[in-house]
């Protein structure tokens, strides 16, 4: 996959996921998009190696809310 359509995948993943954050955590949209984006799972999402761009916002939130909890992501198999 091409970056720009990683970026395209990125652009559409990314503001889902933040919602859930901001709805789920109570969290203003800035303190989302600092949390999400400062977050291990946000390195790894950008990497298209890790093929995390491929899950839904739901399941990246899950994953990103493990990693705020206990310090580490148990990422998914079929990733």
């Amino acid at each position: 996959m091409t970056d720009k359509k990683l970026s395209a995948f990125l652009a559409i993943i990314n503001p889902a996921t933040i919602q859930l954050i901001m709805d789920k955590r109570n969290l203003t949209n800035i303190e989302a998009i600092e949390l999400f984006y400062n977050s291990a799972l946000y390195a790894m999402l950008e990497n298209e190696a890790s093929k995390l761009w491929h899950l839904s916002p739901l399941i990246l939130y899950e994953l990103f809310n493990e990693e705020l909890e206990t310090g580490s992501i148990n990422y998914p198999e079929e990733t």
